[in-house]
């Protein structure tokens, strides 16, 4: 056998050491290749959630039931006031003594435990069984909120259904769908809805309302409203596949909270787009960020 001179030998090992690393560069542009390209975009896995089907109505404040206090005889004199306007009371409290004719006193009790909604009674003043009342009490401090409800809503109403009623200066108050209007107002095309609800604090009388009636409940997965889009080919969700852009074509539902259900078009760990834009069309490579950590 042949052998090289020492001098050859050495000139040839640059070479196949060179060779070595030019086969260990392959893998690495693979991996390039794969890497994600384009600008990055922030995302988030879809979700399931809950939406509550909610029917507002808009009305007025009223008592359920008010209650009247006079005496049973004419001309009698006011000579002792011992509740007011906005006062709880109880069956039989004592609320007023007036004067008798022939000397002594009777006393004026409330018939029914309520809130007291009016007072006409002051020391001096006369009283009789068919004059103004010294007093009127919403009975068992129960009031009804009388709305409007839309007519396409009113479908959905029906007898003790939850409802929420916000009154201003009175905060929020359970509250229950007691009775549904047979008939619609043909000028404005709405219906009206009876919510009861129970206060042991005043409530003003004729105050304005609102009600958020809930109807229903569906649970579906959600994303934000930012990640759908409206447009003539229908509403869809940008969704990242292999790190490239994929439009789907949804079916949206409830909404609540900055959240929309869809019914169709997506699934359960689905990654979206949080925030869906005409920049990014459909097949455009990006590079994925979670919204946790675009947060950070």
């Amino acid at each position: 056998m042949r052998h090289l001179p020492r001098a050859v030998v050495r000139s040839l090992c640059p070479v196949a050491v060179a060779g070595v690393l030019v086969l260990g560069q392959y893998p690495a542009r693979a991996a390039d290749e794969d890497a994600p390209k384009g600008p990055a975009v922030t995302v988030l896995k879809v979700a399931k959630s809950c939406f509550s089907d909610i029917v507002e109505a808009t009305g007025t404040i009223i008592a359920r039931e008010e209650t009247s206090v006079r005496p049973e005889r004419p001309g009698l004199k006011v000579t002792d006031v011992l509740a007011e306007a906005g006062d709880t009371t109880t069956a039989g409290q004592v609320l007023a003594r007036l004067a008798l004719p022939e000397g002594g006193t009777l006393q004026v009790t409330a018939p029914v435990a309520g809130v007291i909604a009016t007072s006409t009674a002051q020391i001096g003043n006369f009283a009789s069984a068919k004059g103004e009342a010294l007093f009127t009490i919403v009975a068992r401090s129960e009031y009804d909120l009388v709305g409007l409800v839309a007519t396409t809503d009113m479908r959905k109403l029906a007898v003790n259904q939850p409802a929420t009623v916000r009154i201003a200066g009175a905060g929020d108050i359970e509250g229950k769908v007691r009775r549904i209007g047979p008939t619609v107002e043909p000028n404005i095309q709405q219906g009206m809805v009876y919510i009861g609800i129970s206060s042991q604090k005043r409530l003003l009388l004729k105050a304005s309302g609102r009600a958020l009636i809930k109807t229903g409940q569906s649970c579906n997965v959600a994303v934000p409203l930012t990640s759908v889009q409206y447009s003539s080919a229908g509403t869809v969700v940008q969704v990242i596949r292999r790190n490239r852009v994929e439009t789907k074509r949804v079916e949206v539902g409830l909404m609540s909270g900055g959240n929309i259900e869809i019914r169709d078009g997506l699934n359960e760990g689905d990654v979206v787009v949080a925030r869906a834009g005409a920049l990014l069309r459909e097949g455009d490579p990006v590079r994925p960020v979670m919204a946790a950590e675009a947060a950070k």
